[in-house]
């Protein structure tokens, strides 16, 4: 998938395999992902917007991977969301035409740089929940000549950014729209508090509060002459509830791509963890058992250093009478009282949480059938800025 010369490049040192290699030569610990489960969840999600008539907006800051919000927009996203400026533009860069900073952009120098990402010719959209941001980022594109679409961001339960009053959507609404070099563009409502409460009908009462906010919003800015052209949100955990709401336009869904322990744990209407019935777990933390000395425990490579487990320790995959129970630094201690597991034996891990853990790595290795397929840089691996 990349055009990286890979000649170039030293297996277990610049990278962690190269294509035609087997799985079991991959060098660990590095992120691998199964291409058929990938594509299937990424075609499975694709049809379920266009079935509710929705547009699929994917979330590039799960992945952080140009090629992979390529392979999304070629099965027909209209764009992506992404956190950072300095994540937009690694996307820009890599040639991404519609990009959504979900988030709010105060620091000057980022609003700058903001201000000329559309140069590249790119739909550049940014969320606003203050009405003291709308004259920097006005100021900032007539300064460049560019125009900036601009979201009103609600909060809708997150407890995070975001206004809580449709009197304060209007306000701001209507300053976006009377300031030079914007574009009010609509509302962005994404209720991510809620995203992974393990019941269907526990996520479903939070999302029909969410969805009166947001109703509530969208008739008063239509009853002022303002229409919106997005209403977006949702997530892997609730898209069904927001496609399907009859106010919402665009879905913002990231995590369904890959699919982590935390998220494959919530249930669908019929009870049945979504890992089961939804989206299949396609990224995995390939690790090596490099010590078994304790007869009871087999010691892995992939450590705190390799993934993130604020949401829970990783789930071992394919694997049955096997745990893993522990983590530090460079190690992870997997419980195998019946000694299954033998010295550089190889562990496919899901991720407790993917976003995190796949911004340390620099790579994915796409297999399939058990062999490298492709290398498939991270392309905003740590830009935190």
């Amino acid at each position: 998938m990349t055009n990286t010369d890979l000649s170039l490049y030293e297996v277990g040192y610049d990278i962690p395999a190269k294509p035609g290699m087997d799985e079991k030569d991959i060098q660990t610990p590095c992120l691998i992902v199964d291409l058929d489960v990938l594509e299937e969840n990424l075609d499975k999600m694709q049809r379920h917007a266009d079935e509710m008539g929705v547009r699929l907006r994917v979330h590039g800051k799960m992945h952080k991977s140009a090629d992979i919000a390529k392979m999304q927009i070629e099965r027909g996203a209209c764009g992506i969301c992404c956190q950072k400026v300095s994540e937009a533009e690694s996307f820009a860069r890599q040639g991404i035409k519609d990009i959504l900073v979900s988030n709010q952009v105060r620091d000057p120098a980022k609003i700058d740089r903001l201000a000329r990402l559309p140069k590249r010719g790119v739909r550049t959209l940014v969320c606003v929940d203050d009405i003291e941001n709308v004259a920097d980022l006005s100021a900032a594109a007539q300064k460049h000549g560019t125009e900036i679409e601009v979201l009103v961001e609600i909060d809708c339960g997150a407890g995070r950014c975001g206004v809580t009053t449709t009197e304060a959507v209007l306000d701001i609404a209507k300053e976006l729209n009377a300031a030079s070099g914007l574009k009010f563009s609509g509302i962005q409502a994404y209720q991510g508090a809620m995203q992974h409460m393990d019941k269907y009908e526990d996520r479903k009462a939070k999302i029909d509060i969410a969805v009166a906010m947001v109703r509530d919003a969208v008739d008063a800015l239509r009853a002022q002459g303002l229409t919106c052209d997005i209403v977006g949100g949702g997530g892997t955990g609730s898209y069904y509830f927001e496609g399907n709401s009859g106010v919402y336009n665009e879905l913002q869904c990231g995590s369904y791509a890959f699919m982590d322990a935390d998220y494959g744990r919530i249930l669908d209407k019929d009870g049945k963890p979504i890992s089961e019935t939804e989206f299949a777990s396609s990224l995995f933390l390939l690790s090596s058992v490099m010590s078994h000395a304790k007869p009871d425990k087999a010691i892995v490579d992939a450590g705190l250093k390799a993934q993130s487990v604020d949401s829970g320790l990783p789930k071992i995959s394919g694997r049955k009478g096997v745990e893993y129970v522990k983590c530090s630094d460079e190690h992870g201690v997997i419980a195998d009282p019946d000694g299954l597991l033998k010295v550089n034996d190889k562990v496919r891990l899901i991720p407790g949480h993917c976003d995190p853990t796949c911004n340390v790595h620099n790579w994915y290795v796409g297999v399939r059938n058990g062999r490298v397929e492709s290398l498939i840089p991270v392309t905003a691996r740590g830009l935190a800025y």
